[in-house]
């Protein structure tokens, strides 16, 4: 039997049945600084990445611009120990770069995007989070400025996630939506059959979201490609429709996986999804199969070049309140000196 959360199942017929709606003209630079300073709000934004020195540099530099308009407190870029000079593009671009395997050490390898994210949480300092596309082409301030928006300007909001166009070329023509393909043929399916309070929200998969930190340590991270749509599974238990809002970030271009790619992908879209219903009793035990952070096969479990269907769910790591690096971060600031609200200086990782 489905288990709605508290705030969705008090009285059903007085739920708003989707998430608040906005457009990013609705939020400029200068009212997002108005309202953060207003509120004495810091913001950190992280760019997971890998293998992005093509578009890296560009996105820093157009967040750079940003900071100095008050809009942004912090630039980390997580690197994949990418090979293409990610990570020194990034830095000569203005960013704190860390290589993901610096992090959080005593957890192990890093398990994919998912897990990177989560331990970025040890060196981003903002009150506010925002997660963002290192591969984003043309990139444009409002797709920060639009995630901000509702967080600072809209009352009770929490959790924003982006949603947009995906152009997608193909025999030489441009069809205007036609990227975000696991998007459209999974994640989107999953959630109208299984969580339907969540069928509106356009792009569950869309890498743009941004949260208040205290909402994130309190949610599991999915490891690898299933990171979005847990996340906004889980946060809708926390907070639920009221505190969730998606803002129509217009156009947004990046590269696009082929085909053969994307089996991989909507197999742990779906295990993810699967997991949960597992948890909330209405999936009879887990399937048969293991699948790795970033969708692979593993355990024996299917095939194991991602073209067979293996159901059981990525690892998750813990809600980071719980990680013991809380603690950790609070014991280093009073050997340092720090204030509880301060900053601490991020030091660059290894490359």
């Amino acid at each position: 039997m489905s288990r709605l959360p508290a705030h969705d199942r008090e009285d059903p017929g007085k739920v708003r049945q989707e998430a608040l709606s906005f457009h990013h003209r609705s939020y400029p630079a200068s009212r997002i600084a108005g309202a953060l300073a207003e509120r004495s709000l810091t913001v950190s934004v992280c760019l997971p990445a890998r293998e992005c020195a093509g578009t890296v540099g560009e996105i820093v530099g157009a967040l750079g611009a940003l900071r100095r308009a008050g809009v942004v407190d912090e630039i980390v870029i997580v690197d994949a120990a990418s090979g293409d000079g990610t990570a020194d593009v990034a830095a000569r671009a203005g960013a704190a770069v860390w290589q993901e395997a610096e992090l959080m050490r005593s957890w192990g390898p890093v398990l994919g995007k998912g897990d990177a994210m989560w331990r970025a949480l040890s060196v981003l300092e903002g009150d506010l989070v925002c997660f963002l596309d290192a591969d984003t082409e043309q990139f444009r301030p409002h797709f920060l400025t639009g995630l901000l928006g509702p967080l600072v300007c809209e009352p009770g909001v929490s959790f924003v996630k982006g949603f947009y166009r995906r152009p997608l070329a193909a025999d030489g023509l441009l069809e205007a939506d036609g990227g975000g393909r696991v998007n459209h043929l999974t994640a989107r399916p999953a959630l109208a059959v299984f969580y339907p309070q969540l069928a509106h929200v356009r792009q569950p998969l869309a890498g743009e979201v941004a949260a208040r930190r205290d909402l994130l340590e309190r949610l599991p991270f999915a490891t690898g490609y299933g990171v979005e749509i847990a996340m906004l599974i889980d946060a809708w238990r926390e907070v639920g429709l009221p505190g969730i809002a998606e803002v129509d970030l217009g156009e947004h271009r990046n590269r696009h996986q082929p085909l053969s790619a994307l089996t991989p992908m909507a197999v742990t879209v779906l295990a993810t999804v699967a997991e949960r219903l597992e948890r909330e009793g209405r999936l009879a035990g887990p399937p048969p199969g293991a699948v790795d952070g970033d969708g692979g096969v593993a355990d024996g479990g299917g095939v194991a070049d991602g073209g067979g269907v293996a159901s059981s769910p990525p690892l998750e790591r813990p809600p980071f309140i719980r990680s013991g690096e809380p603690a950790a971060r609070a014991a280093n600031r009073r050997r340092t000196g720090a204030g509880a609200g301060g900053h601490v200086e991020v030091a660059r990782g290894e490359m």
